[in-house]
């Protein structure tokens, strides 16, 4: 079981800074993925596509998400990866990267304890903020509990633990003026959708019926020619 566990730990090192030196990654990487980055490069070193991107709002911002799903396969062979991510989600403002939130797949994790992934990311970020002296940044916690934070007034990297029973951890990498523009955003984005709502409903209804009505002259016109009684 103690072989076990330390071989996960360095596994989970290993592969955090499997394209970076362990030692003294910058706040704003996870990985290759830099902040800021635009959604052509981050999908183009993820490997997915650009149009994969979801729209979250459109105005007065552009706030986008991009999914993505590391292969549980080791390119060109039959092994199975030791790569703990299980998913990394990418959050966009105006084409520049804000947010990464890392997934660890449970089974990668399996017996890790919170101080166990705490020193496997201390290894890459360096050593924790002290819980007294942390910023009171806006950070999502993402439905799990933080459970160290490393970062400065510009940058923070967070570890959470989304559940207490079987735990998942999970890392979000964030740039605070970005995210605090986006939030801003989003919120002012909600408050427009419900202003245009009524209007918007009254559109739709209106386009149906103009649909409906232009169906219906069609049919009308290829049923009389062909109807024989």
């Amino acid at each position: 079981m103690l072989y076990a566990r330390m071989l996960a730990i360095c596994t989970l090192g290993i592969v955090v800074g499997s394209t970076q030196t362990l030692e003294g990654q910058s706040l704003p990487q996870y990985r290759n993925f830099e902040l800021r980055s635009n959604l052509a490069s981050v999908s183009a070193l993820a490997g997915v596509q650009s149009s994969s991107a979801k729209a979250i709002h459109q105005r007065p911002a552009v706030l986008q998400e991009l999914e993505y799903r590391p292969s549980r396969w080791v390119s060109g062979s039959i092994t199975a990866s030791t790569d703990p991510v299980e998913q990394m989600l990418f959050s966009f403002y105006n084409d520049q990267l804000f947010r990464i939130v890392v997934g660890y797949g449970r089974s990668q994790t399996l017996g890790m304890t919170a101080a166990d992934m705490i020193g496997a990311i201390t290894a890459v970020y360096g050593t924790p903020l002290p819980r007294a002296a942390r910023p009171a940044l806006r950070i999502d916690t993402q439905s799990g509990s933080p459970l160290a934070r490393w970062g400065n007034s510009e940058h923070t990297v967070v570890l959470y633990q989304t559940s207490a029973y079987g735990a998942e951890y999970r890392l979000v990498v964030t740039d605070v003026g970005l995210d605090d523009l986006a939030r801003k955003a989003e919120s002012l984005a909600v408050q427009l959708d419900d202003q245009e709502a009524p209007a918007m409903e009254i559109a739709r209804q209106k386009k149906e019926r103009e649909d409906g009505r232009v169906a219906a002259e069609k049919a009308r016109a290829a049923n009389k020619e062909v109807f024989r009684p």
